[in-house]
């Protein structure tokens, strides 16, 4: 056989190779010659308020955590799994009395176990109490709450349910924050077809398409009315409360409710596909807004950075499958990066020692 023959053979088997691609294989290098400033420490110091980490930590594990914050410019993680109770105890006692005090923060979360008896909200709210003498700087709701937790009928615990407002009433009284999680993604409650935006993550992670009730708008619905009956409360909704699709619908949340703030933890790929009015918006809200990222991944906190710091152009996220687009740097100034890096979250949680961060 003739080299000629070998390498058209070759050349077809190639072609028919490339033909077989899965939309999951496909993952085209960029042509586009652009400056990049690639950012690996934040500018300002960082309170991160949405982290999580096991109580029980050892200290190898918090000598190796604090190691990655410092090459970060990480100054404060805020672990919003402390649990309740001797759980929540154990975590003060790994994360504020252990060897880096005054880089951790700890919220407490609620135990929905036997939420049947009549009495439930005032025992959950004379706990929570206890948490916070205990060292609790905040309560965290997880997503399972609205969605998972029912009652023994099989009743959904709804997001307003009435039984909480005791809890609500510790948290006024003590002045701590409100940290929830309520939903997911409103694609994850669509039919999984050729036009939903999270197609390729509905795909990997068929777990997490949602069934059509309790509905996006239903639930997102229960926790605004949760809200708002509670205005001396300072709530932040995680995940900026999935609305950084819709800015023109938070920033109107922001203009109604005074107690509102949010992190942007995890949904930084909605942010960075909207370099104008994603700008003009952190910059319209910067006192509403605080950085979080969710999982601990040291390698994914830069991409923060460049897209809060930078103005490059066109480059990848770190979770394809959370976004198929690029992502736009949107070049905040300065005031607004440390609103929302470290201030903010010095206002609304106890606790933290300001000395580290600058004015």
């Amino acid at each position: 056989m003739s080299w000629k023959i070998i390498l058209l053979l070759a050349g077809l088997a190639v072609a028919a190779l490339a033909q077989e691609l899965t939309v999951e294989q496909w993952t085209p290098r960029s042509t586009l010659v652009v400056d990049e400033h690639l950012v690996q420490m934040a500018k300002f110091p960082v309170i991160d308020v949405h982290s999580h980490h096991r109580r029980n930590s050892s200290r190898e594990r918090l000598d190796e955590v604090v190691g990655e914050m410092d090459k970060l410019n990480l100054q404060v993680l805020v672990n919003l799994s402390g649990g309740t109770g001797v759980r929540l105890e154990q975590a003060i006692e790994t994360f504020r009395h252990g060897p880096y005090p005054d880089r951790f923060a700890v919220f407490a979360n609620l135990n929905f176990g036997g939420i049947d008896d009549a009495d439930w909200g005032t025992k959950a709210a004379a706990g929570l109490a206890r948490d916070i003498e205990n060292g609790a700087q905040g309560l965290k709701f997880f997503k399972n709450f609205g969605m998972r937790v029912r009652y023994s009928d099989g009743k959904r615990m709804t997001v307003d349910d009435p039984k909480l407002i005791p809890v609500f009433e510790i948290c006024a009284r003590e002045n701590i924050p409100v940290l929830i999680h309520v939903g997911e993604p409103s694609e994850f409650f669509k039919p999984h077809d050729e036009f939903n935006e999270r197609w390729l993550e509905l795909k990997l992670r068929p777990n997490r398409k949602r069934p059509p009730e309790p509905s996006f708008e239903k639930l997102i619905g229960e926790r605004d009315r949760m809200m708002q009956r509670h205005p001396d409360v300072n709530f932040i909704y995680a995940h900026m409360g999935w609305h950084g699709n819709d800015l023109k619908r938070l920033g109107k949340m922001f203009d109604d409710n005074p107690n509102l703030y949010v992190d942007v933890a995890a949904v930084l790929y909605e942010l960075g596909r909207v370099p104008v009015s994603g700008r003009a918006f952190m910059i319209q809200y910067a006192d509403r807004i605080l950085f979080g990222k969710d999982t601990f991944t040291p390698s994914e906190f830069p991409y923060y950075w460049r897209v809060f710091e930078t103005t490059d152009e066109y480059f990848d996220y770190y979770r394809r499958y959370h976004a198929h687009w690029q992502l736009y740097g949107l070049g905040l100034p300065d005031d607004v990066l440390k609103k929302v890096y470290y201030k903010n979250a010095l206002r609304l949680i106890p606790g933290i020692d300001s000395s580290a961060f600058p004015e």
